[in-house]
């Protein structure tokens, strides 16, 4: 069983970013296996056995299973969004923030059918408008989702929307990258037909590969769409994994290695127990930043267990705040040009508590400097 209290190496960067995340040493490890071709047994055999891992993360059965991409959560997202809409169909994306505009941009860009709900960055989604919008509007069959959007730190009514999707007879494609592995998610029980996932950042693994979990029937309907992308044609990676046990192109063999460590060490923890990880993490930080007088973004009950955005000090900029607290050894990241002056600071990874009590001395001294610099 993974250590729920992780040892934070003294001479390595500690990561306040929402990934990539401080991974364990065993899953750094594990990018120095053996050079191996990619079309030989054991990697089919490793491709395998990381499909099948990343499908129980996400809650799924024997009637599920993953389709591994080399690229970051981006790709999976794309190869996802861009090839689950039959051309007679229409996706309803859901926006409260940066990561929902993507959604919308990917389904733009590849001329899918859509219809764009924004809810305004701050603002939770309004389930009942959802309900409504599926009531009135039967060409819709499709519905985009990001469970936890870090452009905020909020984490969206998963489950509320995933009933409300299913009562209409649509399908539900969720962005988690942000949130498997340490969120309360389950394929069956939150209604979800597509999953989006990543290895580097709640399952603390590396760059590099990412993941779409679906049904195997969902899958195999994908038989009868047109392809919209070349490389992410979810269909095509999904027939070559699964039936010619074989990558459609060439994978990235040892960061796929590195996952299928960071995977074995959360199943080991469970998911339940690394949200309470994470938790215990997040509530120092808020409660260390709570204690300063900085300003929160979301109220304390709208926030994911990983990713907390707050105001920078005043009398600062954020690159300020930011090349201060990297020379001492945290990195933290800024929000985008919409929520100026707002910065996030996450708990993902292999961090201990003493990590986020050294965060918080440093940002002590950051400030004090930076007040006595213009005094």
């Amino acid at each position: 069983m993974p250590s729920p209290a992780p040892a934070q190496p003294s001479d390595r960067l500690v990561l306040l970013n929402p990934g990539p995340v401080n991974v364990h040493d065993d899953v750094r490890a594990a990018m120095a296996s053996p050079d191996q071709c990619h079309r030989e047994p054991e990697a089919a055999a490793l491709i395998r056995r990381v499909r099948e891992k990343a499908t129980r993360i996400a809650g799924g059965d024997e009637r599920h299973t993953s389709v591994l991409l080399a690229g970051s959560g981006t790709a999976a997202l794309e190869a996802a969004f861009s090839s689950i809409v039959p051309a007679d169909g229409r996706i309803l994306i859901l926006d409260n923030g940066n990561y929902g505009e993507r959604l919308w941009r990917i389904v733009d860009v590849h001329g899918i059918p859509h219809v764009r709900m924004e809810f305004g960055w701050c603002d939770p989604i309004d389930v009942a408008a959802v309900d409504k919008a599926l009531a009135d509007d039967p060409s819709i069959t499709h519905v985009g989702l990001v469970h936890h959007e870090t452009s905020t730190g909020r984490l969206n009514p998963l489950r509320e929307i995933g009933e409300v999707v299913a009562r209409h007879g649509r399908q539900l494609a969720v962005d988690a990258i942000s949130s498997l592995g340490s969120e309360e998610l389950d394929l069956v029980a939150d209604h979800i037909d597509w999953c989006v996932g990543t290895a580097n950042k709640c399952l603390e693994g590396l760059p590099g590969v990412s993941f779409v979990t679906a049904s195997r029937a969902r899958l195999d309907a994908l038989e009868s769409v047109a392809p919209n992308t070349f490389y992410l044609d979810l269909y095509g990676h999904y027939i070559s994994q699964d039936r010619k046990n074989a990558p459609l192109f060439t994978p990235a063999l040892q960061v796929m290695t590195a996952l299928e460590e960071a995977l074995d060490r959360s199943l080991a923890e469970g998911v339940k127990v690394r949200g309470e990880r994470y938790t215990a993490l997040a509530e120092r930080i808020r409660a260390g930043l709570a204690e300063r007088g900085v300003r929160f973004l979301l109220p304390a009950d709208q926030r994911a267990n990983s990713v907390t955005n707050v105001y920078v000090p005043d009398g600062m900029t954020y690159e300020q705040l930011h090349d201060g607290l990297k020379a001492e050894g945290y990195v933290v990241y800024s929000t985008q040009e919409q929520l100026a002056g707002v910065f996030r600071v996450a708990n993902m990874g292999q961090l201990s508590p003493a990590a986020i009590d050294g965060f918080l001395a440093a940002f002590d001294r950051v400030v004090a400097e930076l007040g006595d610099a213009q005094a």
